[in-house]
């Protein structure tokens, strides 16, 4: 039963990541700085993998010590960031975290099988 649960928030980082890499394709990052409507879904993105990331921080905490390719406290500081100063998130930062972090948490992001 928990390994399920565990499961399900590494799919919803696995979809949220993919559906951001998703958003920004085929743009540059002046064309994604005057897109409010792609910054607001990317952003959704990253607070969805930050929410997983605590709750499998919280919940599992022997399974991210296991993994620790998987950057857990980056994840869910980026998220904190973002919910608590939300008219002060740097989208430079953002376009950086889509462009480099995404593409390898979703290479080093393991699967759990049930």
């Amino acid at each position: 039963m928990t390994d399920h649960r565990l499961g399900d928030y590494l799919d919803h980082m696995r979809q949220a990541a993919s559906d951001a890499l998703v958003f920004v394709e085929g743009m540059c990052k002046e064309e994604f700085l005057d897109d409010k409507r792609t910054q607001q879904a990317v952003i959704m993105s990253l607070i969805i993998i930050g929410e997983a990331a605590t709750k499998i921080m919280d919940r599992y905490a022997e399974y991210t010590t296991q993994n620790t390719q998987v950057p857990w406290r980056s994840m869910r500081g980026m998220r904190n960031r973002i919910a608590h100063g939300y008219f002060d998130i740097n989208l430079e930062v953002v376009w950086d975290t889509v462009q480099a972090a995404l593409p390898e948490l979703l290479k080093v992001l393991p699967s759990v099988q049930t």
